[in-house]
């Protein structure tokens, strides 16, 4: 019994330190071939570049809608952008959770998208999706609780 108790405690430690970027799902690997696209919005991304971004994943999209990462990314970049249609962020964000309704990434957007809409009870739900998805903890379920929890403060201190 020792013996595996062990290896499960061996196994689980191994877990710890996995983690994948917002914009990907379980389902991703190292292994999978690099996509240019994807690529391409998160150099546009990591620039700040919102309108660059959403021209790369508009096309991406157009071409792929079932593609998880690409709605999720899309649906960020309207969102960070200037004057964000929030029927269009929802809209993908909830594409993408169709498609893949593990994707951390778009539970975790799609949350601060509902702070910024102003219903809180929506990002706690996506918030309480990420608990059931992150058992051991991780950035996407810690990041929007942090969001939640902030957003809660500054609306108490403005009463």
């Amino acid at each position: 019994m020792k013996k595996y108790l062990l290896a499960f405690i061996l196994a689980l430690s191994s877990l710890a330190g996995v983690s994948f970027a917002a914009d990907t799902g379980p389902a991703a690997t190292p292994a999978r071939p690099k996509d240019a696209a994807l690529e391409r919005a998160r150099d546009a991304i990591a620039q700040k570049d919102w309108a660059a971004a959403q021209s790369v994943l508009k096309d991406a999209v157009a071409r792929d809608p079932q593609n998880a990462d690409y709605n999720n990314l899309y649906a960020y970049s309207i969102r960070k952008g200037a004057n964000p249609d929030m029927s269009l962020v929802f809209k993908h964000y909830n594409q993408a959770l169709s498609v893949d309704p593990k994707h951390k990434g778009a539970h975790e957007y799609i949350g601060e998208a509902y702070l910024m809409a102003g219903n809180v009870d929506k990002a706690k739900e996506h918030l309480g999706q990420l608990d059931k998805l992150c058992f051991f903890g991780c950035s996407e379920f810690t990041d929007l609780k942090k969001a939640i929890s902030e957003y809660e403060t500054k609306r108490t201190s403005l009463r």
